[in-house]
């Protein structure tokens, strides 16, 4: 197969011989996609994966039939792993620049998220996050790196003591991005990402299986950061502070066990009763960062519940609010960026399903899972660490982050799903 592929988009009588049910079809020395039913971005997204399969390096799309959503759908299926900006986008010079700015967005948010355990430990992530933001606004972007021990000084008792049984420390990286030049500017929303670059489950201990993949549990972080840097490329204008919560969980003499009580700053007590359940450990210190801020938004991002998972299969990220009015406004954005998401209950009652004897709270349940609606229990816990009763509030359980292997529609690692929802959400 060629390096370099001509792509064309066309209906189902595009060229002679075309046979019902096949997506793509040589048409000399071009490629055409052959659309026969819908949804289109779907098949377009499908196509893309079987061509990229051919050993088609690659993309360059050609004619006028590629508006910008299909071009996107496009380039989600074909890029992979160590191509991840190979395609040559058509059209006038805005929409091919407003493409490959997303492209390149994407791209630096997938690979991060591709790294290995080794490659990317927590002070590596915070490293790699401030350098890339910092070189999208130079003028406007500071940040602050807590870790190890001035983690624990600073009252920041999840992120410390779930990242302390590993040899790499843990940190709160914070992004201050204030484009206004006014040091007492208002915040006009909070960026939280779960930054866990390795999750053994600690000695909740995961198998094999469940361990091989935990790479991609900071997938969070590296989907707030996108979306941070997306809507600096898009032309974001207002202040927004980013607060990634890295650690990695692992067990040695140090490590946090099960039956600690960890006590956060605004005085709630929790139990813990699953190691593995530390993403939202973490996620309680940047909520209560992000609540310090006074800014009227806070969206968190995490993979953080193998049971949003499988309510989506996968290909939806699950979305979680107190505040429907909002949930309502996130949903029209990830509709118009052509995202999918999916409301699952969340209600003040939920955060009294994970009781304790000992604490205010448990971190979970100690049945497999968490137990039934693990995914809603996780989201009631966080709901403890908001203000506001939850308003102004969202948290996505990114369900559709990562794939272990490719599927029909994506190439295996990351997927950067929920950047351009997120960069929509802060932008408006």
């Amino acid at each position: 197969m060629t390096q370099v592929a001509d792509i064309l988009l066309c209906n189902s009588s595009c060229a002679s011989g075309w046979q019902t049910g096949n997506l793509v079809q040589f048409v000399g020395d071009e490629i055409c996609i052959c659309l026969n039913k819908v949804p289109v971005l779907r098949q377009i997204q499908k196509a893309a994966r079987k061509i990229e399969k051919l050993g088609v390096k690659h993309a360059r799309l050609k004619g006028d039939d590629w508006s910008q959503e299909n071009q996107w759908a496009f380039a989600l299926g074909f890029t992979s792993v160590d191509k991840l900006t190979n395609v040559e986008f058509t059209g006038d010079s805005l929409m091919v620049n407003a493409l490959n700015d997303k492209l390149a967005v994407y791209a630096w948010s997938r690979d991060l998220t591709n790294q290995t355990p080794a490659q990317l430990y927590p002070l590596k992530l915070a490293e790699l996050t401030s350098e890339y933001l910092k070189a999208q606004a130079p003028a406007h972007i500071s940040s602050e790196t807590i870790s190890g021990d001035a983690l624990l000084s600073r009252g920041w008792v999840g992120i410390y003591n779930v990242g302390k049984g590993s040899e790499n420390a843990p940190c709160l990286l914070v992004i201050d991005y204030n484009p206004t030049g006014d040091e007492n500017a208002p915040v006009s929303a909070s960026l939280v990402g779960k930054g866990i670059t390795f999750d053994s489950g600690g000695y909740s201990l995961k198998t094999s299986a469940g361990m091989f993949d935990m790479k991609s549990d900071m997938g969070g972080a590296a989907v707030v950061a996108g979306a941070l840097a997306l809507a600096i490329r898009q032309g974001l204008n207002k202040r927004v502070k980013l607060f990634l919560c890295c650690a990695e969980n692992m067990i040695s003499n140090n490590a946090y066990k099960l039956g600690d009580i960890l006590t956060y700053k605004n005085g709630v007590t929790v139990e813990v009763a699953n190691t593995d359940a530390e993403g939202r450990l973490v996620l309680a210190d940047g909520l209560m960062a992000a609540a310090e801020t006074g800014s009227p938004v806070i969206i968190d991002a995490a993979t953080l519940t193998g049971a949003a998972v499988n309510a989506t299969g996968g290909d939806y990220t699950a979305l979680f609010a107190l505040d429907q009015e909002y949930a309502e406004q996130a949903k029209q954005a990830s509709y118009s960026v052509k995202e999918p998401i999916w409301q699952l209950p969340l209600e003040p009652w939920h955060q009294d399903n994970c009781p304790s004897a000992f604490a205010n709270t448990a971190n979970s349940r100690t049945q497999k899972g968490g137990g039934a609606g693990g995914a809603s229990n996780a989201a009631g816990f966080l709901s403890r660490f908001v203000p506001n009763e939850g308003k102004g509030w969202l948290h996505f359980d990114l369900a559709a982050a990562y794939h272990g292997s490719a599927n029909e529609l994506w190439a295996a690692g990351g997927t950067g799903l929920g950047i351009a929802t997120i960069a929509q959400l802060i932008t408006d």
